[in-house]
């Protein structure tokens, strides 16, 4: 769906904006509302240039005459019946203020009006297409009102009736759809094809009213291709309903093509000229006197017939003021072009015998353009002129008018002219940036971080390591380790380590001792790996504490009498049998032992040396689990 706010904004002329603020001031001081309809709504939904506009009141229109004729609203006609106004606004805009109203017709052409809102206002219009409508109120501008679809109907290019009866109702929209058809090469929907055809059969074209008839008389002349639409209407046979008089043969269709090309080139140069005079004038060029009295008379806004007759005066006070000494210099001429009456300025370009005329018109339509191309443009974009700017158009034409008369040819001459149109120079952007050590600075800081965690994290995990079980060394990690005795073999499968043979010094020691001592000693836990580790970390050696021991005991108690025999099924050394031989020698030693272990300090770091001549004896000796004899003597003879 459109944008129609931006439409009304963009895509109407200047003087027509300027027409409806004028309408929307005179409807806000006489308190009703007011919505933009008919054509102009269909044109600027198509996105095609709006010739006419409708405007429809809340209320009576007719209330608003004096109003608008004190904004500059030039009144052409009125309409007491359908209570509407013909007005012509600066710069030959034509404007229809009509009442917001319903027609009911007890008689074919002969409606009688009542007021209603613009809701059923739009129910009762001829075709889909025209029953749009466009709030121009405050509060609600640009708001679309399409309780017909019209929109789609323009979008599938198609005419389709309102009202079922409409071509009985109104013989004129019989006319209006061969205008339509003609004008924007569309067709009839099927079904209102079928009630056309029914229509025209019927006749019913006999009951056209007056006022539609001077209506769409003059509907011809403001028609763009006004001498096609002619031939339709005459095609069709409705012209013998109009004014039989009038033909396409009575048309000058040779002047008619070159009044075209005439406006089109006007048009390029800014000078939007409403040619529907100019055309009814070539449109009745061969008509005879007496005919053309009696057209004019069937007119409906006497305003046009006014402009049509004042053609030829209106070219003749232009003609002199263009040749006047004020406007000799190209660029007072110009400005003349444009600002003058347009419909005054292609009457004269077009009728005009003058050859000094002829060459001024020939200077604004051929040479002066080329001027344009001389513009600096890159030059204003270094001096940082650029479209952005509010006054930029107006800068552009001030230099095109300096060089319409020959000035600003050298380039010092077009940079002191555009200094003081240039604006400063933007102060230069501050960026602020971090310090790029601050952000490494950062970096370290959080990756110091992280490595404080992750040491935090592993110092942790080997506490808990510590604590679960005693040292590491009483983990069994399914080596293959040499037992020193059958006691020793059953205690390390209660869960008293075994020590490793990793110290050659010391196994020689305990081989030349060869006392029960020695080999009670090698029985204990040597913690080689530990100590190992410790030695590169530089961490003291923790010593087992007595909960890790207890719970040593509990385990010893609930042991199976079947560890007994898997311990006593290992290969026994010479040292390990004299050391089970003698158990009641062991008890004296163990006592010893106990007291040396009870002497150390707790806390002694154990020494970082790459052999370890004696392992820390644990604290909790005394606590060694009691093995039944009976159970030694069945793993004795095992």
């Amino acid at each position: 769906m459109p944008d129609y706010i931006y439409l009304l904004e963009n895509r109407l002329s200047a003087d027509q904006q300027n027409a409806l603020r004028q309408l929307r001031e005179a409807a806000r001081e006489a308190g009703t509302i007011l919505f933009l309809t008919g054509d102009a709504v269909r044109e600027l939904t198509r996105g095609v240039a709006v010739r006419d506009l409708q405007v429809t009141v809340h209320g009576n229109a007719l209330k608003l005459k004096k109003t608008i004729e004190k904004l500059g609203g030039k009144v052409w006609g009125e309409d007491e019946a359908s209570r509407s106004l013909y007005l012509c606004f600066p710069g030959t805009v034509r404007v229809d203020v009509v009442s917001a109203q319903r027609a009911e017709y007890p008689n074919p052409g002969k409606p009688i009006y009542h007021s209603a809102s613009i809701q059923e206002d739009l129910h009762h219009r001829d075709f889909t297409v025209n029953a749009m409508a466009i709030s121009l109120n405050e509060g609600s501008f640009g708001l679309l009102m399409d309780p017909m679809n019209g929109a789609a109907d323009i979008e599938l290019q198609t005419l389709r009736l309102v009202s079922n009866y409409g071509f009985l109702e109104d013989p004129s929209l019989l006319i209006r759809a061969t205008r339509y058809m003609a004008r924007l090469d569309w067709e009839l929907e099927p079904k209102t094809r079928t009630r056309y055809e029914n229509a025209r059969e019927e006749g019913v074209i006999e009951h056209l009213s007056a006022q539609a008839r001077s209506q769409e008389l003059e509907q011809i002349g403001h028609e763009e291709a006004g001498l096609k639409v002619l031939r339709a209407l005459e095609s069709e046979g409705w012209i013998k309903s109009l004014f039989p008089a009038w033909t396409s043969a009575k048309a000058d269709e040779e002047r008619l093509t070159a009044l075209h090309n005439l406006a089109a080139k006007l048009l390029a140069e800014g000078v939007h000229a409403d040619m529907s005079a100019a055309q009814m004038r070539l449109l009745t060029a061969k008509l005879s006197a007496k005919d053309l009295v009696a057209l004019k008379k069937l007119m409906l806004r006497p305003g046009f017939v006014e402009e049509w007759n004042s053609l030829d005066d209106l070219a003749a006070e232009f003609a002199q003021t263009l040749l006047s000494e004020e406007n000799a210099t190209p660029s007072a001429s110009y400005k003349l072009f444009t600002s003058y009456d347009p419909e005054a300025v292609l009457w004269l370009g077009f009728t005009s015998t003058d050859e000094a005329v002829k060459e001024r018109f020939n200077l604004f339509l051929e040479v002066w353009p080329t001027y344009r191309q001389r513009i600096p443009h890159a030059l204003m974009q270094e001096m940082r002129i650029t479209p952005e700017l509010p006054a930029y158009g107006e800068i552009v034409q001030a230099i095109f008018l300096e060089l319409l008369d020959g000035k600003l040819s050298m380039p010092e001459e077009l940079r002191a002219f555009l200094e003081p149109y240039s604006p400063p120079a933007p102060p230069p952007k501050e960026v602020i940036k971090r310090p790029r050590a601050k952000r490494g600075a950062e970096a370290r800081i959080k990756e110091s971080s992280y490595d404080d965690e992750e040491d935090s994290e592993e110092s942790s995990d080997e506490e808990d390591l510590d604590d679960i079980g005693g040292e590491d060394d009483d983990l069994d990690l399914g080596l293959n380790l040499p037992k020193a005795g059958l006691d020793a073999g059953i205690t390390g499968k209660m869960g008293i380590s075994v020590a490793e043979d990793g110290d050659d010094e010391e196994e020689e020691e305990e081989e030349e001792e060869g006392s029960f001592e020695a080999a009670q000693e090698a029985a204990q836990p040597k913690h080689a790996s530990k100590q190992a580790f410790r030695s590169k970390s530089s961490k003291p050696a923790q010593q087992p504490t007595a909960a890790p021991m207890e719970a040593e005991e509990e385990k010893l108690t609930a042991a199976p009498v079947a560890s007994v025999a898997e311990a006593a099924s290992e290969p026994v050394t010479a040292s390990e049998s004299g050391a089970a031989h003698e158990p009641e020698k062991a008890e004296k030693p163990a006592t010893a032992s106990k007291s040396k272990a009870e002497s150390k300090p707790k806390s002694k770091p154990a020494p970082a040396k790459k052999s370890v001549s004696k392992p820390a004896k644990p604290a909790a000796k005394a606590a060694k689990p009691k093995v039944k004899k009976s159970d030694a003597k069945k793993a004795k003879k095992i």
